[in-house]
């Protein structure tokens, strides 16, 4: 989507649904199962970094199969990039354009409406933890 990046969804004042623009339907397909592809040992430092780190990053979890082969694929190009004597600055935009795909920063994310959000700790309800209270007070171990 171009323009500017969105407001978070948090920062709204409303719903975007309520601001009157028309919502967009989703299609919806069947996730599979994932297989993420080892790191090539022989990239530059950098594309590996970049690859261990979309490993562990939250826009995993939408990434498929294909998604992985197109992100080993540019790993590849990055390594070579770096490890090239001669470099491009439009070689390297091209490649930056392409990690856009992935989603890889967050501005890119929240164009098409990802956010990724810190996990909310477990929590207990109120039943429970009075019940407690009261075992602590009364002395019975559990």
């Amino acid at each position: 989507m171009p323009g500017p990046v969105p407001s978070r969804e948090a920062d709204l004042a409303r719903p975007r649904e309520r601001k009157g623009g028309p919502v967009q339907p989703v299609t919806k397909g069947v996730l599979r199962e994932v297989e993420i592809p080892a790191a090539d040992l022989d990239w530059h430092p950098i594309a590996r970094r970049l690859w261990d780190s979309l490993e562990s990053s939250g826009q995993a979890d939408f990434y498929q199969n294909s998604d992985w082969a197109f992100a080993f694929s540019l790993c590849e190009d990055l390594s070579v990039y770096k490890q090239s004597g001669k470099r491009s600055g439009q070689m390297l935009q091209t490649i930056y354009s392409a990690f856009e795909r992935l989603l890889v920063a967050e501005g890119d994310r929240r164009r098409v409406r990802i956010e990724l959000h810190e996990s909310e700790p477990e929590t207990q309800s109120a039943s429970v933890l009075a019940i407690a209270d009261y075992k602590k007070v009364l002395g019975i171990a559990e």
